[in-house]
């Protein structure tokens, strides 16, 4: 069926110019970026990202580090992979006063209220618990960060944050002091404390398995990779129904639902496709999802009324969007 409408789905997407850069730690560098107009960036909460537009086809997700309280400009900081798809390789080749375009920010990392925080970083995946901790300080909650890494050379911002907030922030590079203890960081489930973790893999996984007697919604992590999700069976055809564009497509095996939408003429975001930036995110009026996205959290998923197109489908023969 051909579309009667076509849904744009948009957020804001501005040119920047490179207004500063440091080199915070080993192999990682720092960006201020700031509206090339000289207006205010659109305000964010700590946790948020930004899409990086560095070329037509190259698109990444990196998370703010500045203060939300600061409309004037975004920091990000991004380590160097060494098996790096492109993205950050051509993030590093970047001068101060280049120009880029960025899109959001979005946030599927929330800061939630809590009495007491338990964060815990690894690497790179300081930078979006800094905001995080600044405000929860700020707010006179019970904090402590364990922060660990390769060396204390590779630490991004170790430095600034023991001189800002001493004995909170305990620091743990693996040359030093071996990997994280998490049994001892985490203790015994407490129902008034939070627990946040930004990281590598092998981190994220030891959390979720540290905190799985811990109330639900206790834990929260932002990947930077698809988490690996064991499937049984082979994908099955299924019927999508794009509500406000009037528009039914069907969904073969072989294509991700974020494919069907854009060749059916429906307008719809996308950026990592591969479940873990939340760009594509879409309502679901109807139908029961087969969630397979690393952004949404159990209680989220099980809400069924969001999914992530590009990788996400069904558990049935149809869904509604919301598209």
């Amino acid at each position: 069926m051909s579309p009667t409408t076509s849904t744009v789905v948009s957020e804001l997407e501005t040119d920047v110019a490179i207004v500063g850069l440091a080199r915070p730690a080993q192999d990682i560098v720092e960006l201020t970026l700031a509206r090339t107009d000289a207006a205010s960036l659109p305000g964010w909460t700590p946790g948020a990202h930004i899409d990086l537009i560095l070329a037509d086809d190259l698109v990444r997700q990196y998370s703010l580090c500045s203060s939300p309280s600061d409309p004037s400009a975004y920091k990000v900081a991004v380590l160097l992979e060494p098996h790096s798809r492109g993205g950050s390789k051509r993030v590093h080749e970047l001068t101060e006063g280049a120009t880029l375009r960025i899109r959001g920010p979005r946030n599927h990392f929330q800061l939630v209220s809590a009495a007491k925080y338990i964060f815990v970083a690894g690497g790179i995946g300081i930078t979006p618990l800094i905001p995080m901790i600044e405000e929860v300080d700020a707010a006179g909650a019970d904090w402590q960060l364990h922060f660990g890494g390769r060396t204390r050379s590779s630490m991004a911002y170790l430095a600034e944050l023991e001189q800002r907030y001493g004995s909170r922030v305990t620091a743990v590079p693996q040359d030093e002091a071996g990997i994280l203890d998490l049994a001892t960081i985490l203790g015994n489930p407490d129902p008034d404390t939070l627990v946040y973790c930004c990281g590598p893999e092998p981190l994220l996984d030891a959390m979720e398995a540290g905190c799985a007697n811990w109330p639900s919604g206790a834990l929260h992590l932002e990947r930077f990779a698809a988490k690996t999700i064991e499937r049984e069976g082979e994908d099955t055809e299924f019927e999508i129904v794009m509500q406000r564009s009037g528009v039914t497509a069907t969904v073969p095996p072989d294509k991700s639902v974020f494919d069907v939408i854009r060749e059916a003429g429906v307008s719809v975001l996308g950026s990592c496709l591969e479940g873990t930036c939340g760009t594509c995110e879409t309502g679901v009026l109807e139908g029961e999802i087969d969630h397979r996205d690393s952004v949404l959290d159990p209680d989220e998923q099980e809400a069924m009324d969001v999914m992530m197109v590009c990788v996400s489908r069904c558990n049935g023969a149809r869904l509604v969007l919301d598209a």
